[in-house]
């Protein structure tokens, strides 16, 4: 069986804008589930409100990004980090089984979370067997 979605990390398309922060990139972990209509994709990207997501497709490169938002409570400084908050970026190859303008993105809690449907012809069918 062949991969349907494949994760990338070179491949991301040339016009991908360079990062200009002074902030990491950081690989954001993505759990990815089949269903019978096509593929869930869920990115874990704390500290990323739903306005500073940036989703692409290109050329089958479906490209995600988000702007970290570093909160700063007011009066108070940090004196030391175990995280270190950053800006995100991940990118996968999506086979021609899919419905592009059928992808559908949510976030909440942050974890964004993509749905993506196999177009019609790709989907999985039963054949019904008649006695003859």
């Amino acid at each position: 069986m062949s991969t349907e979605l494949a994760s990338t990390t070179s491949q991301t398309p040339a016009a991908a804008p360079e990062a200009v922060r002074n902030t990491p990139i950081w690989r954001p972990l993505a759990d990815i589930q089949q269903t019978r209509e096509g593929i869930v994709l869920m990115v874990e990207m704390p500290g990323v409100a739903p306005e500073d997501v940036d989703i692409t497709l290109e050329r089958r490169v479906l490209t995600i990004r988000g702007r970290g938002r570093q909160p700063e409570p007011e009066a108070l400084r940090a004196v030391h980090r175990e995280y270190e908050p950053g800006d995100y970026e991940r990118a996968f190859t999506l086979s021609e089984d899919f419905d592009e303008s059928g992808i559908e993105a949510t976030m909440k809690d942050g974890v964004l979370t993509l749905k993506l449907p196999r177009a019609a012809e790709a989907r999985p069918r039963t054949i019904r067997v008649s006695a003859a």
